[in-house]
C-alpha cells in the first residue's frame, strides 16, 4: 500500500521501506554548478546544450533500437552522472552517448550488439547533417573499427566512473 505523508513541510511517499524525497540528492547544487567541463572553459549554456543534445541522441537511438523507455532513461542518467565528474573537453559526448545506450541496454536486460548501436548513431548523425542519400556504415572498414574501439573505451570509462555513484 502506498502512503503519502508530509514531514517537515515536504511531501514524502512511502513505498514499503523506501521513501522518495528530495532530501537525499546525490549531488549538491555546488557540485552540479562546478563541473570539470566548466573548469576547462565550457560555459554553463554550452554544457547544458551539449548534455541536451546527448540525451536527444540517446532517446532517438533507443527508439531506433526498439529499447524500452526505462533503458533510455538509464542511459541518460549515466550520461549526466558521468559529466558531473569528467569533462566534455576530454571525453567525446557522442562516444559516451553510444556507450551509455549500449551499457544501459545490457543493464536493463535488452542487450544490443555494438554494431547496431554504432549503425544507429551513424544514421542519426547523417540525418542531423541532412546527408542525401543516407548510407549504412560498412562493417569492415577502418571507420567502423575506430568507432567500435571508441565505444568500448568509453564504456570502460563509464564503468570506472560509475563505481562512485552506483
Amino acid at each position: 500500500m502506498v502512503m503519502a505523508t508530509f514531514v517537515n513541510g515536504q511531501h514524502k511517499t512511502d513505498y514499503g521501506h523506501i521513501f522518495l524525497t528530495t532530501d537525499n540528492v546525490l549531488y549538491d547544487k555546488e557540485r552540479i554548478e562546478k563541473t570539470p567541463s566548466r573548469d576547462d572553459g565550457i560555459s554553463k549554456e554550452d554544457e547544458r546544450d551539449i548534455r541536451i543534445l546527448g540525451c536527444e541522441m540517446i532517446q532517438s537511438a533507443g527508439l531506433l533500437l526498439q529499447l524500452p523507455q526505462v533503458a533510455m532513461a538509464t542511459a541518460q542518467i549515466l550520461f549526466h552522472r558521468f559529466y558531473v565528474s569528467k569533462s566534455l573537453v576530454v571525453h567525446n559526448f557522442e562516444h559516451l552517448a553510444m556507450a551509455c545506450i549500449f551499457l544501459a541496454a545490457k543493464v536493463e536486460e535488452y542487450p544490443r550488439r555494438v554494431r547496431d548501436v554504432i549503425n544507429v548513431f551513424y544514421h542519426i548523425d547523417q540525418v542531423r547533417q541532412k546527408a542525401d542519400p543516407i548510407q549504412v556504415m560498412g562493417f569492415t572498414g577502418q571507420m567502423y573499427f575506430k568507432q567500435k574501439n571508441d565505444v568500448i573505451k568509453a564504456e570502460r570509462w563509464l564503468l570506472k566512473v560509475s563505481r562512485s555513484f552506483l
